[in-house]
Formats: C-alpha cells, sequence, structure tokens
C-alpha cells in the first residue's frame, strides 16, 4: 500500500513529521495492528483533517476492524478531497460488498478502474460479479481489460498506478528508466508522453508519439493520443487530418466521427463538424458528449439559442454532466431556472462525482447564484471551484515573477536598436497581448471586421518559439531564454519570423492582416520585435479589480493557471503592468494600450485609434461589430455579439469584502484605478 506526499492538502505542515507518521501507521497496518494504526492515523487527522492518504489509510483500518459504515464516512470525504483518487473508490467496493451492497459494490469496482486502470483486484471483483449475474458481454469486456493489464510489464503497470496518483516525476523517471533497456517499446512511449501531456511539456509528447505512430501505424491508442496532443499544441489541420485517418479505416465507428467531428470544429470548419455531429446522434441518439459538442460548435457559430438546447437535452440525457451546466453558465446570457439550481445542489452532495464535474458545477452554481444577486453564495461557489483547480497545479507565482524579470534584465534597449532590422519584414501580423478578459475580444472582434483584417485563435506560435529558444544552443552552449536572443544572428531572427508568417497561414482567410489575440504574448514581446519588426503590438487593458475577479470567475480550457488564486492572480497583473511599462520605455511607440473603459465611454474614438495605428482606412462595419458574423471561440463570444455597454464595469464591488488578498497582491497604487462609484454613475 503506498504513501504518497506529494498531494498533501496542508503544504505549510510539517512534511518530515507527516511522513513519519504515515509510514509508522503503514507498518502498523502491515503488522495487522489496525487498532494501533487508526488510533495513530486520527492523532494525524486533527491536525490535518484533510491528508488524502490518512484518510484512506483509516478507512483500511475500519474495514479490518469492520467497521464498514465508519470506513465509508472516511472515505466519503477523502473523495471530497481527492475525487479521481481510484484506491479510495476500490475501498468502497470493499466496503459496500461487505455491507452486502452487490450494486453499490460494481458500480465502485468501475470506478476505481476508471480513475486507476492498473488496480488489478477492481478488475477481478467485477469479473467475479458479472459473473454471478450471468453478464457475459460485459464479463469479457472485463477480462480483455485485465488481459491487456497483465500483459504489460511489471514496471509499467507500476508507471499506470504512479499516474493515476498524480505521482507524474516519479512515474516519468520510473518510464524513462524502462525505455533505456526497452527502447521502443510502444506502451512505454505512449505512457512517457502522457506524463509529457500532463507536465505540459507538449514538444516532446508530440515528438514521442508521432514515432510511435510510425513505429505502430496499427496501434489506435497511440494515433489517438497523438491527436490529442497536436490538439493542444493548436496544430488543428495535422490533428484533423490525423483524425480523418482513422475515419477512413472504419468510417462507422462512431469514436472516430466524434474525433473527426472535433477537429473540424478546431480547424474552423464548424459546418462539417455539424453535419458529422448529426450523423453521429443518429447511431447515438442523446449522446451526452456528442450533444455538448455540438453546442460548442453551436455556440461558436453564434447560434446561441440551438446551443442551449443541445446543452439541455445533454443535461437530460446525463443529469451529472457538469460541463453541459458549465457550458449554459459560460453563455455569460443564460439564466438558470430554480429546478435547475435545485439539480445542480444535489449533485454537488455526491461524493462519486468526478474532479472535474465537481469544478464545472461549482463555476456553473457561482454564476447562477452572482445572477440571483446572492454573493456569499456565489463567492463560496468561485472559491470553491478555483481551490480544486488549484489543488492540482504546479503554478509558482513567485517563479514567474523570476521569469518576466529576466526579460527587463536581458532585453534591453541598446539590444533591441542594435537588432531593429535583422527579423522578417513581414507587416501582416496584429498582436493583441495583456490579461484575460481584459477586453481583447472586444478589440479583436472589432479590426476582424474590416475588410482588411483576420481574425483567427490565440495562437500558440510564440510561446512555443520562446520554450525552443530555451534549448536553442548557441556556440555548444544552451543559454536559456531571454538571454539567448543576444546571441542569435540576423538569419536566425528573420528565419523565426518567416517560420511564424508560414505556419500561421493556415488560419488565414486571404485578409492582408491577421490577428494573434494570444493574451500572454505580452511576456515576449521583445522576441517578437526581434523576428518581426513591422509588426503591431496592441495592449488590451482593464481596470485591476475588474480584470483581476473577472479572471478568477473564469473557468479556462486550459492555461492561466495563476487564476486559480486572488493573490495569485493579482500578482501576476502587477508583474504584466511592470513588464509593459518595460516595453514601453525600451519600444517607445511600438505597443498601443487600449482601455476597455475607454472604448466602453467613446466607441468612436478608440476604433480610429486602432485603425490609424494599424494604419487601416475607418470602415463602419468596426463601429458595427456586434453585426459581423464570424466565429468567435472565447468566453466572451456572446457579449462581443452585442453593442458596448458597462454592464461588465465595477461588478467586483459587490464581492469587495472577499477580495483583501487580491487587494494586498496588487498594491494600493493599481486598486486606485478601478473607476470610482461616480465614474460607474457616468457610465453610459
Amino acid at each position: 500500500m503506498p504513501v504518497s506526499l506529494t498531494n498533501s492538502q496542508n503544504p505549510g505542515s510539517d512534511l518530515g513529521e507527516l511522513a513519519s507518521g504515515l509510514e509508522a501507521a503503514q507498518k502498523l497496518i502491515q503488522g495487522q495492528q489496525f487498532p494501533a494504526a487508526l488510533e495513530a492515523l486520527q492523532t494525524l487527522l486533527k491536525s490535518m483533517p484533510d491528508e488524502p492518504e490518512a484518510l484512506y489509510m483509516s478507512a483500511v483500518c475500519l474495514r479490518y476492524t469492520k467497521q464498514y459504515e465508519a470506513a465509508l464516512a472516511s472515505l466519503s470525504h477523502l473523495k471530497s478531497v481527492q475525487p479521481e483518487h481510484g484506491r479510495a473508490h476500490q475501498e468502497e467496493g470493499y466496503n459496500q460488498r461487505a455491507l452486502g451492497d452487490k450494486d453499490k459494490a460494481l458500480r465502485a469496482f468501475d470506478r476505481a478502474c476508471f480513475y486507476n486502470p492498473a488496480l488489478e483486484a477492481s478488475y477481478r471483483a467485477r469479473i467475479e460479479f458479472h459473473n454471478e449475474r450471468n453478464e457475459h458481454a460485459r464479463l469479457s469486456h472485463v477480462q480483455g481489460q485485465l488481459k491487456e493489464l497483465l500483459a504489460l510489464p511489471k514496471p509499467l503497470i507500476a508507471v499506470i498506478d504512479l499516474i493515476s496518483m498524480g505521482k507524474l516525476l516519479r512515474a516519468e523517471e520510473l518510464c524513462r528508466r524502462f525505455l533505456t533497456k526497452i527502447p521502443h517499446h510502444i506502451e512505454a512511449m505512449r505512457l512517457l508522453a502522457d506524463i509529457g501531456m500532463r507536465l505540459g511539456i507538449l514538444e516532446d509528447a508530440e515528438l514521442l508519439l508521432h514515432s510511435a505512430s510510425l513505429l505502430a501505424p496499427d496501434n489506435i491508442r497511440v494515433h489517438i493520443d497523438y491527436i490529442q496532443v497536436l490538439r493542444k499544441r493548436q496544430q488543428h489541420l495535422a490533428a484533423q487530418e490525423q483524425a480523418r485517418q482513422l475515419l477512413d479505416r472504419e468510417p462507422s465507428n462512431p469514436q472516430f466521427q466524434s474525433l473527426y467531428a472535433v477537429q473540424c470544429m478546431q480547424s474552423g470548419q464548424f459546418d462539417e463538424a455539424l453535419a458529422t455531429f448529426d450523423e453521429l446522434l443518429k447511431v447515438l441518439p442523446n449522446d451526452p458528449i456528442t450533444l455538448t459538442s455540438q453546442g460548442h460548435a453551436l455556440k461558436t457559430k453564434g447560434e446561441s439559442a440551438s446551443a442551449i438546447t443541445s446543452y439541455q437535452q445533454a443535461i437530460t440525457a446525463y443529469p451529472r454532466h457538469g460541463e453541459a451546466y458549465f457550458s449554459l453558465a459560460n453563455l455569460k446570457t443564460y439564466r438558470f431556472s430554480d429546478e435547475e439550481m435545485q439539480q445542480m445542489l444535489a449533485l454537488q452532495q455526491d461524493d462519486n462525482l468526478s474532479f472535474m464535474e465537481r469544478v464545472h458545477l461549482c463555476f456553473a452554481l457561482g454564476k447562477a447564484f452572482e445572477d440571483n444577486k446572492d454573493v456569499d453564495q456565489s463567492f463560496a461557489f468561485y472559491e470553491q471551484g478555483n481551490h480544486l483547480k488549484k489543488s492540482q497545479s504546479r503554478y509558482d507565482a513567485d517563479q514567474i515573477t523570476k521569469e518576466l524579470a529576466l526579460q527587463k534584465e536581458h532585453v534591453s534597449a541598446r539590444l533591441l536598436i542594435e537588432k531593429n532590422d535583422f527579423g522578417h519584414s513581414s507587416a501582416d501580423p496584429i498582436f493583441i497581448v495583456g490579461m484575460p478578459r481584459a477586453g481583447s475580444t472586444l478589440i479583436e472582434q472589432i479590426l476582424s471586421s474590416h475588410s482588411q483584417v483576420d481574425g483567427t485563435l490565440e495562437l500558440p506560435n510564440v510561446p512555443s518559439l520562446a520554450q525552443r529558444l530555451r534549448r536553442h544552443v548557441v556556440n555548444g552552449a544552451a543559454p536559456g531564454y531571454p538571454q539567448v536572443l543576444e546571441l542569435l544572428s540576423h538569419k536566425e531572427l528573420a528565419q523565426f519570423g518567416e517560420e511564424f508568417i508560414e505556419d500561421t497561414r493556415s488560419h488565414r482567410q486571404g485578409a492582408p492582416l491577421f490577428i494573434d489575440k494570444m493574451p500572454n504574448n505580452f511576456r515576449h514581446i521583445g522576441l517578437i520585435k526581434l523576428i518581426l519588426p513591422n509588426a503591431k503590438i496592441i495592449d488590451a487593458r482593464r481596470n485591476p479589480l475588474d480584470c483581476c475577479f473577472s479572471g478568477f470567475k473564469q473557468l479556462f480550457a486550459e492555461g492561466q493557471e495563476f487564476s486559480y488564486s486572488l493573490a495569485d492572480i493579482g500578482q501576476y497583473y502587477l508583474d504584466y503592468v511592470t513588464l509593459m511599462d518595460h516595453w514601453d520605455k525600451v519600444l517607445p511607440g511600438f505597443a498601443l494600450r487600449v482601455n476597455n473603459e475607454d472604448v466602453i465611454a467613446d466607441l468612436g474614438s478608440e476604433v480610429r485609434r486602432l485603425l490609424e495605428f494599424c494604419g487601416l482606412p475607418f470602415e463602419q462595419a468596426c463601429m458595427d461589430f456586434h453585426k459581423t458574423e464570424r466565429n468567435v471561440r472565447t468566453p466572451s463570444s456572446e457579449q462581443v455579439r452585442r453593442p458596448v455597454n458597462s454592464s461588465g464595469v465595477g461588478q467586483w464591488r459587490k464581492y469587495s469584502s472577499f477580495l483583501e488578498s487580491l487587494k494586498q497582491s496588487l498594491g494600493a497604487e493599481l486598486v486606485a484605478l478601478s473607476p470610482s462609484d461616480e465614474a460607474l454613475e457616468q457610465a453610459p
């Protein structure tokens, strides 16, 4: 029975004392001294009531002493802390079986295998139940799963177990050690790529899966993972081609149809995606995943009423579908009925919700109570959802502060003047940078309404280049990024700029200019200037408290891990404005700051400012941006389809009493930038 310290919910506690306490309890359990082990664990839990392994080991002791209801209570607590703790669900199965509830036991063992595919005992328990019930098809399926698991080398079973418990660094070490002995073992390559994706090392994961797909062209799991990593790297056309290859093998395979439809959607081919979803729903009517994906496509196209219907149908088909509830909330315009709120609140009491089901419901309930003007309940759910996400994050705010400070240290005015004309000459890109939820989608919608501008996506190309430059070798050494910028040659900088233009061409529709709306590109403005000296930068700025709290309320699809803590998001905003001050100093006039509040107050003046900066003639369509029909993939999609209004200004004030940690991180000077009550009263 392994002991895990990596997921302790008490990071400020004495880890040495915790480790020794758990180790002592484990030895007592191994010696079958269960009452003594339980007493030691209860002592630990008095000071650390949410410690996962103490809760798990307590449940084991309670079961062995036949205190089954108490064991289930301990497991219920554990699952509220770590909903996807596979061994907790396995332990629940043992207890329910001992109590004679075979249905609950079987469901628990099913969940255990889903969350941790390395749990042999749970597979065997499921086989026993299905055999007793003469459920031959299910029996055969589980037997096949167990056979597949047992066919793996034992080190790889251990890797699967470690991944499932969140011990990624240990899993990586063990997997790499195995691959040094058997370099082209397909499952080991796939598992190492899985670890890489979980750690955000996407380039290495892609390389592994590409190699594995060439070595094992008939391995479906490898190909599906390859599509996933291509999607994460926003290489959507390549991912779509891989999905098309799978579909060509088995045109009637629902899984392949779904993969292809999702990739069509990611590539911007929404009509093709919706047609494929329609075909899929004929085969799998009321499939909640398909209905939800269909809703996403309809929302992006601007067909919000049809999107709502799809999301509601998904909930009807699967009432626990947290993503569908969140998707309704994420429209920003939808209002939950009292019945829907009661359904969500009831689901919150279910300790068998998956991690993301619970997170989605928290953010949906936060929005629902906000709409009902119940600020206390609203903030409690927003906070719970963010706390859950933070518990699985490796984000280090101080480390990010140090990384951004390196930009100021190494990207100087001297360097930028010396290499001013080294990059590629194209003036096509317009980069909109800043904080999420700062009004960048509104600026994009205004500019992309112009006949000479294409709106695209939040493109990953600049951050990906920055990651490559961290390992870039010059004169036999890798100085790191941004230090390496001082050593790059004229030829290299021009090549990087040309690569950006060519690699982003697939996202364009033929206009002379195009927008890259990746907000975090503010970190790399020096790099952008060096590789694309004629590009335009627009700094989308919103008052600090509205911007930061709006980010805290928003569940982002991925990235933006600073948003899971008010203190972290405040520190990130401070780092952002500090770095932008540096760019304004060393690159005067290169970036145009556009304040969201100014756009709301005087749209006409700000539109003309934007167009003049971009070298574009005035077009009335930019004033009538809300009438522009285009696919909008951000959480602001519904808002930018309406005229500007001040409804989002000052929303933080209702929650002011909860925002002390945010205010402290921002500092008095930034807090003072938020609009006064008088300004809010005068807003249009």
